[in-house]
Order: structure tokens, then sequence, then C-alpha cells
């Protein structure tokens, strides 16, 4: 497989500013239709190759840990049908989740294994030794012939662990290369990391209230050509609990914005940096809602300060 050059940060500026204004075209009119289907989600091009990448894709830490059982298990396949629909690509997973990868992967198979699809995991062993049967062991739960990305998941073993991920990239059985970290962790490190490897994509908690890794990470992201997925972009839920009951702002309309989830998710994704978050539910309407965060207007750098300053109110 041939390797895409890593665009330069000039390139990938112009990729985003042309993404954004294809955003605002308007389509030349055509037959009515009784129910238009939604507007394709904004992507975000990947900075090492320009891929275009949806701007909010699919977790699955928690919600998809089903079990067996198999009306749980059409439910999240469910979900995925309608993430696809909505124009999702990128689902993540991690062997960390329990049943999640065999339970993404029956819902691949039930949908037909949908070409869209952006295939994202990890590798989480100590051993660096039995990283490369771990990764087989995640591709056959989910029934791909490979990954489009894997990460080592909040850098267990990390030098060893990026070792095989590079070889694999290198022998065309992997797209691309990533490291993640969760709630502020180890972010020294990760950015040693940043600046040493040719990473792809790094994945850390973005949100509203947690805003750490705006002073460093992201911008170091930016600099060295990096996507960034982001993960706990409603703290596991407690955001939107927590705001529940509260009325949105009347400015909100302004950005498309019908609920909280939407709000929360335009502000993350709204950041130049960041490439896609991953929200995770175990319900249709909540991924649709979620994916309708990707379409609209998106907040410029005065209003995410009028948006995080007014969560931090409530």
């Amino acid at each position: 497989m041939t390797e895409t050059p890593r665009l330069s940060r000039r390139s990938l500026l112009g990729l985003m500013a042309a993404a954004g204004a294809a955003a605002v075209l308007t389509p030349s009119p055509g037959r009515a239709q009784a129910s238009p289907p939604p507007s394709p989600p904004l992507t975000r091009p990947i900075p090492s190759s320009g891929e275009a990448m949806p701007m909010v894709g699919l977790g699955s830490w928690i919600t998809f840990n089903v079990g067996d059982d198999p009306v749980l298990r059409d439910e999240c396949a469910d979900v995925m049908a309608a993430f696809f629909e909505a124009g999702g690509r990128m689902i993540d997973s991690s062997p960390m989740y329990g049943s999640s990868q065999a339970v993404i992967g029956h819902g691949l198979d039930r949908l037909g294994h949908p070409p869209a699809l952006f295939s994202t995991d990890k590798v989480w062993i100590s051993s660096p030794a039995a990283g490369p049967g771990q990764i087989e062991e995640s591709r056959r739960h989910w029934g791909v012939p490979r990954f489009d990305l894997l990460q080592v998941h909040n850098l267990l073993s990390w030098e060893r662990h990026l070792e095989t991920l590079f070889a694999m990239k290198a022998e065309g059985r992997l797209r691309y290369v990533g490291i993640t970290t969760s709630e502020g962790r180890r972010h020294g490190e990760f950015e040693r990391i940043m600046r040493d490897h040719p990473l792809d994509f790094v994945q850390v908690s973005y949100n509203v209230l947690d805003r750490e890794v705006e002073e460093r990470i992201l911008p170091l992201a930016a600099e060295r050509g990096i996507g960034v997925i982001v993960n706990r972009p409603f703290r596991q839920g407690a955001l939107t609990r927590g705001l529940e009951g509260e009325a949105l702002p009347g400015w909100a309309a302004e950005i498309g914005c019908d609920t909280w989830a939407q709000l929360l998710l335009k502000f993350i994704v709204s950041h130049p940096a960041v490439t896609c978050a991953i929200p995770a539910t175990t319900r249709v309407d909540h991924v649709r809602e979620n994916m309708a965060a990707a379409r609209g207007p998106m907040p410029d750098e005065a209003m995410r300060r009028r948006m995080a300053a007014h969560v931090e109110d409530l």
C-alpha cells in the first residue's frame, strides 16, 4: 500500500476552509420531496492524509457492553444503523470495553458491513509480545479485513506497541496510528510522544468544562498535523443529566442547536484542531440528535467563550 503523504499545515488549512465553504453552499432546487433526507454531516480532513471525516462519530464504552443478550445486541445494531444513515463513519472501541467489540461485529454483520465504516480500536495489554495477538482477536470480533486506526490505549506499554502499529502501517495492514488518554492523565508524557513520533491521531478527553487540552495538546496537534478524537464529550452523561431542566439559551438557535447535547458537541467540534468527537449512546434518537450537531452553523471563538461561560454559571 502506498502511504499518502502528510499534508502541510497550509494545505490542511486550505482543505478545512474549502470544507467549510462547501457546507454553506445552497443546492440547486430540485424535485420537491415530502421528507427530504438530512444534509450530510460536516467533515474535517484527517491532517496526515486529507481524508474527510464527519465531525461526530460513535463511541462504545459501557453502552455496547451488553454481553450475549440478543435483544440488547440488536438495539445496539439499530443505533449503528441510525448512525450510518445519518452519515456517520468513525466507530471506536477497545479490548477494555467488555463485549463491545463483538457487539459491533454483530451490528456490522447485520447491516452488511457498510462501506462508510472507519474502524477505530486500540491495543491495551501490558505485554508487548501479546499485542499482535490481541489486535488479531479484536479484528475477528469486528469481522473487518483490517482496522483503519489502531491506538495505544492509555499509553500502556506504548513504546513497543507503537513499534508494532507503525510496522503494520508500513506493511499496509493498518491505515493510521494513534495514542489515547482520558480524564487529563499523563499529558506531559503524551506531549513528548506527540513531538517524537509521526502519529496520525491522538485521542483525549475534552468538553465544555474540561478544557485543559486547549492549552498545549490541541495547539501541538495542529502544529504537528495530528488528528484529534475527543472522548467523554458529555462526561459520561453527567453533563447532559446536570443540564436537564435548564432552558437552552436563546442564542443556541443561532448555531442550530435544539438540545443541550447538540450545544455541548458543537462546542467541541468547532475547535479547529478537533477532527471528531465520539459520544456513546444506547438510543437511536440520541445518535440522531448527536449527528445533527455536525450540521448547520458552527460557533466562532467568541460564541465558544460564551458557551463555556454559560455552562460554568449553571
